[in-house]
């Protein structure tokens, strides 16, 4: 009985051996393999961002319009898929890599008749090419002489940064204040802009009534000044800011366009270090923010409030409920605009957010930095 079982076992082997032998020879085990139904889609997708994939500025800001878009519908039935997407372009920063992460997940939601619906409508509201322009939608910011300006302000940013870092003030709430000014001249001073602005990179100083690149009236610097010691005022901002306007006997300001004016003055006309200008006009709109704060009516979060108030002056200062923004009115390639308005619209353009950036307040920004300096 043993050896039946013994010899029936090797015969079975041996079977094995020869069937596996024949099957590899002929073949038999070979998988026929198949072509992916979805192939087409995947060399479309290949082709699509092989050719013309453009990199022109306005390419660029419709295709990261068009992939934010794409992961917002996309959350709405796939929320994992969209959060890993978001999680890689956040990270690389690569638009064509975002597209083909989309569209390979889109492959896989041809029968979804809802989602289909949905990228249709986007479609449709994506299908601007017509209208698309490299242009500013805030058309004062397409003239020649706002780009000149804004390298004069990147020329300033030190001096601007230093009146922030003392005051409190936010840069960019700073240079509101400044563009208002600025602006305003590009019609009234137009080839004096060209003959020496323009060339130079600089901004324009005012040294007639107004001082200045921010253009501050003598009677506005000596209330600034008054307030900054005058406990009893309701701009009053406390001991730490009471000597920022402290006269330095030890320094000289006099060039041959402020030789006559008093020192006040002269701080504030100097050809390249605009250091006073931008911290007259800080602590403006500090002392402006605390008289509000104290009459119940804090505007501490309305550039475009702060900034009409600084155009337009103490005297029109008067706390209440419902502020309007406003000031000056001028034209700019005979369109008409306000003080406050030119503030708005380049506070929150994102203009220049890199330089002059965005915080989570106007006011007191560096303050828990300064406490950790402090700490250490």
């Amino acid at each position: 009985m043993p050896f039946n079982i013994l010899l029936y076992g090797f015969a079975a082997y041996g079977f094995f051996l020869v069937m596996t032998y024949l099957a590899m020879k002929f073949q038999w085990t070979k998988e026929s393999g198949m072509v992916d139904k979805n192939n087409r889609y995947f060399q479309s997708m290949h082709d699509k961002y092989n050719q013309g994939f453009k990199v022109d500025s306005i390419s660029v800001a419709k295709r990261r319009h068009e992939i934010m878009n794409r992961i917002i519908l996309l959350n709405d039935y796939y929320p994992t898929n969209a959060e890993y997407i978001l999680a890689v372009y956040d990270q690389s920063k690569d638009d064509k890599l975002a597209l083909q992460m989309l569209d390979a997940v889109e492959i896989r939601l041809q029968n979804n008749a809802s989602y289909l619906k949905d990228k249709k409508i986007l479609n449709d509201k994506l299908k601007t090419t017509d209208h698309t322009t490299g242009l500013s939608a805030f058309e004062w910011m397409n003239i020649q002489e706002w780009k000149y300006f804004k390298e004069a302000l990147i020329k300033d940013k030190k001096w601007i940064d230093s009146a922030a870092n003392v005051s409190g003030v936010s840069s960019r709430l700073i240079v509101s204040c400044l563009v208002g000014e600025q602006v305003r001249l590009f019609n009234s001073r137009r080839e004096r802009f060209k003959e020496y602005i323009a060339p130079l990179k600089t901004l324009a100083l005012e040294t007639n009534l107004s001082y200045g690149v921010t253009g501050i009236k003598e009677s506005t610097a000596i209330k600034i000044e008054d307030n900054l010691k005058n406990k009893l005022s309701p701009y009053y901002l406390g001991e730490e800011y009471e000597n920022l306007l402290d006269y330095d006997s030890l320094s000289v300001y006099s060039n041959n366009l402020n030789d006559t004016m008093h020192v006040r003055l002269q701080r504030l006309v100097q050809f390249s270090n605009h250091y006073y200008s931008y911290l007259y006009a800080a602590l403006f709109v500090r002392q402006i923010k605390m008289q509000w704060e104290r009459a119940g009516f804090p505007i501490h979060d309305r550039p475009e409030i702060l900034a009409s108030l600084f155009n337009l002056g103490y005297h029109k200062s008067k706390p209440k409920k419902d502020p309007q923004a406003g000031g000056s009115v001028f034209l700019i390639n005979e369109n008409e605009y306000t003080f406050g308005s030119v503030a708005f619209e380049f506070y929150y353009s994102g203009e220049l957010a890199e330089e002059f950036p965005y915080y989570n307040q106007l006011f007191d920004w560096n303050k828990e930095k300064k406490m950790m300096a402090k700490n250490e």
